[in-house]
């Protein structure tokens, strides 16, 4: 079920979203080589808690339950390298030199939720490289551009899809883009490429986590053993980047920003 917000709401959103987008910039500042993604994860909490937030991922099962086990995902952040397109599990390993390193950041502040991504590069990289992240920015801040009153989740869609095509990127469609509010995932779904379904009508009050995933190399990925971890199936770099926005009468907004 699609739900609209509030001008009261939005507001709450976007204070849980500045904390997103305040530990994405401690993030970046802390990125280099020889820092593991534990130690990052581990910032990013403390962050998080000391700004009376709640990481939304720790202990999330998927579907909107959270719980313990083995199935919960066990970190505050999604840190992804390399061909790592998204959910890696922060741990004992060392950033490199030249390495991209996602990082995905979900916090719940007074109930509501704020959901943000960046690709880093640390260090020098390819051209190849650095394009393929510039490109998958621009295609995220193109699918928000669309994010306009009267249009449909499919014109978000379909700026994003010229991005990646123009650019010979392979676009990944097993994960989307999503709605957002009093849960992390909420309706609709936002396809990051055509699906000849025009979707829902945006309206004011619609909130959305835009976040398109490209790769160097072909669509197809597989998940590794930890359940979690989902990787390019040809093993070539990925990309992804992520804003909350709502949708406004003045246009879209984005939440996750200082």
């Amino acid at each position: 079920m699609v739900t609209y917000k509030s001008g009261r709401e939005i507001d709450a959103m976007r204070r849980a979203g500045r904390v997103v987008a305040e530990v994405l910039a401690l993030v970046e500042s802390e990125l280099a080589p020889g820092v593991t993604t534990g130690h990052l994860d581990r910032l990013a909490e403390a962050h998080i808690r000391a700004s009376n937030g709640t990481p939304s991922f720790k202990g999330y099962l998927g579907s909107g339950r959270y719980g313990k086990g083995p199935a919960a995902f066990p970190a505050s952040t999604c840190i992804s390298i390399d061909s790592e397109v998204v959910h890696g599990i922060p741990g004992d390993r060392v950033i490199q030199d030249g390495q991209i390193v996602s990082v995905d950041v979900g916090v719940i502040v007074d109930g509501w939720h704020g959901d943000a991504a960046r690709t880093f590069i640390v260090g020098d990289a390819p051209a190849e490289v650095v394009d393929l992240v510039a490109a998958t920015r621009l295609a995220m801040m193109a699918g928000i551009a669309a994010a306009l009153p009267g249009n449909r989740v499919g014109d978000i869609s379909a700026a994003i899809e010229d991005v990646g095509r123009g650019g010979g990127y392979g676009i990944v469609r097993h994960f989307v883009g999503h709605g957002i509010g009093t849960e992390m995932h909420q309706d609709p779904q936002i396809p990051n490429y055509r699906t000849g379904y025009r979707g829902v009508e945006l309206k004011p009050g619609l909130c959305l986590a835009i976040e398109p995933m490209f790769t160097l190399g072909g669509d197809d990925v597989e998940v590794l053993r930890d359940h979690w971890t989902v990787v390019t199936a040809d093993g070539s770099l990925a990309a992804h980047f992520e804003h909350t926005i709502a949708v406004t009468e003045q246009g879209p907004q984005i939440l996750t920003t200082v």
